[in-house]
């Protein structure tokens, strides 16, 4: 199977760029994936489609402000500080140790050191440059200070995708979040959880509907475009997850009671399907870890029996995913659906459930 075989015609007006003017006002496909039928709906219906029972599991990771402008010097008392560098934060790799995506990469060598300043000029952060990473990122070693997020907090900006064509506005500090994240460490946000608001999780539990949290921080693999030509030469970055105790729980209960289990997110479901996967049909444990699992067709899901997802990238490994759950002809034939009725599309966009 080729990576061209999930392609699809978007034009391009429909790559949404600015959110819905009131979070959960978005538009929604619904598929039965038995069958492929569509129907056209509404994010608000979303509660009346689930059971009382259903287990909703959230990723509740938080996006961090992970690009970052700094200033290159050779070493660390001679040369002043010159050269704007655009940093990326990608994903943590340690204590006070980061993978970045820098730009210019080529005038980025192991051994130099950046510096990181505010809008006064004073020195926030500084990082040594110590590893070039197997995919052209560079690793970074932060000297230690009082509160690193803080400091992120008053630098960084909104790691925006790339097909958003603007700037971070003060707004997407918060819009560019779900409104139950609480884990400092994505660099892009898990898309189909910015649809919630706290009156439809309160809608949620009043028809009995259980909710449980994972965390899985977003990294570089949302950012990767693949460079490759056949889907199983297909290789994902690690992204780092967490599965806890009450999460654990409320999983094995669900299974054990023949009751659904909903992922919001294509996050979710690569969490969820890798601890299954690796607890080899025992039941999922508390624990953390990392995965770089790749779903696409022919995938045996385990867990997740429904999926609230947006629309993804033409030849992504996300729409693989939604490929492998639907059915390819199901996901693509729902694609076309949505491009012929003008759905949004990509990070604030619309959104499809598909059970």
């Amino acid at each position: 199977m080729l990576v061209s075989d999930f392609d699809y015609h978007l034009p391009e007006e429909l790559i949404a760029q600015e959110p819905p003017t009131e979070r959960g006002a978005s538009r929604m496909l619904i598929m039965n994936r038995a069958t492929g039928s569509l129907q056209d709906s509404m994010f608000t219906a979303l509660p009346a489609l689930l059971r009382s029972g259903d287990l909703l599991v959230l990723n509740d990771s938080r996006v961090i402000p992970a690009r970052l402008y700094a200033r290159r010097t050779l070493r660390r008392e001679r040369e002043k500080p010159t050269g704007r560098i655009e940093v990326m934060l990608t994903e943590q790799a340690g204590q006070n140790r980061w993978h970045a995506l820098v730009r210019p990469g080529r005038k980025v060598a192991i051994g130099e050191i950046l510096v990181f300043a505010n809008s006064n000029g004073g020195i926030e952060l500084r990082a040594e440059v110590v590893e070039r990473g197997p995919f052209g990122d560079r690793v970074l070693q932060f000297q230690p200070v009082d509160d690193f997020y803080a400091a992120l907090d008053r630098i960084g900006h909104i790691p925006l995708p790339p097909y958003i064509h603007r700037d971070d506005a003060a707004a997407d500090r918060e819009r560019y979040q779900t409104v139950y994240s609480r884990e400092l460490g994505s660099v892009a946000a898990p898309t189909a959880g910015l649809h919630f608001t706290p009156q439809i999780l309160e809608a949620l539990s009043a028809r009995g509907i259980e909710v449980a949290r994972i965390t899985l921080h977003v990294g570089l693999g949302t950012f990767a475009p693949l460079r490759v030509d056949r889907v199983d030469e297909v290789r994902l970055h690690q992204e780092r997850y967490t599965i806890s105790v009450e999460t654990a729980g409320a999983i094995y209960r669900a299974v054990a009671e023949g009751r659904r289990v909903i992922a919001v997110g294509t996050t979710v479901v690569r969490t969820l399907e890798h601890c299954a996967r690796e607890a080899g049909g025992g039941s999922l444990q508390p624990h953390e870890g990392a995965t770089d699992i790749f779903i696409s067709p022919g995938f045996k899901f385990r867990l997740v029996e429904a999926l609230l997802t947006n629309f993804h990238l033409p030849q992504s490994s996300l729409l693989m995913l939604v490929s492998a759950f639907a059915g390819r002809e199901h996901a693509l034939k729902a694609y076309e659906h949505a491009v012929e009725n003008r759905y949004r599309f990509f990070s604030y966009g619309d959104c499809m459930f598909i059970a």
